[in-house]
């Protein structure tokens, strides 16, 4: 292969790699001969097998963070390596609040560009060129770049899928952290874990979302009992998570989380391309509206010309009759 080394920052959670981490180590071992990750915790040996088995034959300890926020030390061993001569042609990162922080830190560190907000990756001779969506989603601009490596990608979750090569686990090489001052101050006190019953919205198989066409904040219970009947997640757009009914962390969008599920079913969402680049990549879509001519119909398999409040109801009443 043209690209010899990617490196991938994998982030964990709940003693588990995250989704968007196996994704990026899926993509990697398309694009280059090997594939190394970037790791942090208390226990990363205990996450080697799983990300050796997604291709990386090496993972880069950090360590421990001792309750630091990771952007900071993560970035500053990255350059350690990079400067030391050890580093790759290129690293993924993923779009994520703490993948974010690594790669401004590590532009800045590097004095290398980054491309942000990516939802595509292929090679083209010994380069790598990048995808991402402008102007609401209807355009997709392509990148590359024509400075130093490493060349910093941050990409998008539900990008590429997320395959097992069936490695073996992962070499353990400790990442030493340099003397990093007053940017590694920060401490993280305390934690809030948002409250679900169901899947997270962007790892669902079946996604609910709703939209300003039901009314009201009160209305979006029936979007939750809908999606819990369906063993899903609730979604909304950004019109009603404006709106204050709804949290941010429920928004579906160019703004808000990019899914892919095998069933969308968008409820009184009109539609807008802002929405839409964020759901389109749904198997099937599924779309409720009182409006004949909402763009949502455009992309839709199944459409229901109707009102939300009296479709949804006998939805789910269907769906508990037959349980």
């Amino acid at each position: 292969m043209p690209i010899d080394k990617i490196w991938v920052v994998a982030e964990v959670a709940d003693g588990k790699p995250t989704t968007i981490t196996l994704e990026l180590l899926t993509k990697a071992r398309s694009l280059a001969g090997t594939v190394e990750a970037v790791a942090w915790g208390t226990d990363t040996s205990g996450v080697a097998a799983e990300l050796g088995s997604f291709g990386a034959t090496t993972v880069h300890d950090v360590g421990d963070l001792s309750g630091a926020l990771p952007g900071a030390p993560v970035a500053g061993a990255i350059a350690e390596l990079v400067k030391a001569g050890t580093g790759p042609d290129a690293i993924l990162i993923p779009h994520t609040y703490d993948g974010r922080d690594v790669a401004a830190r590590l532009s800045a560190k590097l004095d290398v560009p980054v491309l942000t907000n990516l939802v595509g990756l292929r090679a083209d001779g010994d380069d790598l060129v990048a995808e991402n969506a402008v102007f609401g989603g209807s355009q997709m601009v392509s990148t590359r770049f024509t400075g130093p490596k490493p060349w910093l990608f941050v990409v998008k979750a539900k990008s590429f899928p997320a395959e097992a090569s069936g490695g073996g686990p992962a070499q353990l090489v400790a990442a030493a952290v340099p003397d990093l001052g007053n940017t590694n101050a920060a401490q993280i006190v305390e934690r809030h874990v948002e409250e679900r019953s169901g899947p997270k919205l962007d790892e669902a198989d079946v996604v609910v979302s709703g939209g300003r066409g039901l009314g009201g904040a009160d209305h979006y219970a029936m979007i939750e009992e809908l999606a819990k009947l369906l063993h899903g997640a609730p979604g909304a757009s950004r019109a009603i998570v404006d709106a204050g009914w709804v949290p941010y962390s429920h928004q579906v969008g160019q703004t808000g989380k990019t899914v892919k599920p095998t069933v969308y079913i968008a409820c009184g969402i009109s539609g807008a391309t802002q929405h839409l680049v964020g759901m389109k990549g749904a198997k099937h879509i599924v779309a409720i509206n009182k409006d004949q001519d909402a763009p949502i119909f455009s992309v839709a398999d199944l459409g229901i010309v109707g009102d939300v409040h009296k479709v949804l109801p006998k939805l789910i009443d269907a769906l508990k009759a037959r349980s």
